[in-house]
């Protein structure tokens, strides 16, 4: 994939992903441009965002509500998480399973 097209895909998930701002900013473009060039799969990035959102939702009640995410880099973190595990593609299609019936369930 070409690194426009993987950038694109990259901020158009980044954008639409439950707690962001839906803002991208120059600092997302140049970080999304350096997973292409790091090799990351696209596939990778993606499950990050669903990890990432579906732990922000699951949380025990009562608890303080979580500030909004304006920056693409608040995922690196889960990212490199999601890199080095060792699980099927199944389970993220459960996540993303689970983050659909929360947003609809709002």
């Amino acid at each position: 994939m070409e690194q426009r097209d993987y950038v694109r895909r990259i901020l158009d998930a980044y954008r639409v992903t439950p707690g962001t701002c839906g803002v991208v900013r120059r600092p997302d473009r140049v970080l999304a441009a350096q997973l292409h060039q790091r090799g990351v799969p696209l596939e990778a990035v993606e499950n990050a965002f669903v990890l990432a959102a579906v732990r922000r939702l699951i949380r025990p009640a009562g608890a303080a509500p979580l500030g909004t995410i304006r920056s693409l880099a608040y995922f690196s973190p889960v990212l490199e998480e999601v890199l080095q595990l060792q699980v099927s593609q199944e389970y993220f299609q459960h996540l993303r399973h689970k983050l659909q019936r929360a947003a609809s369930a709002r």
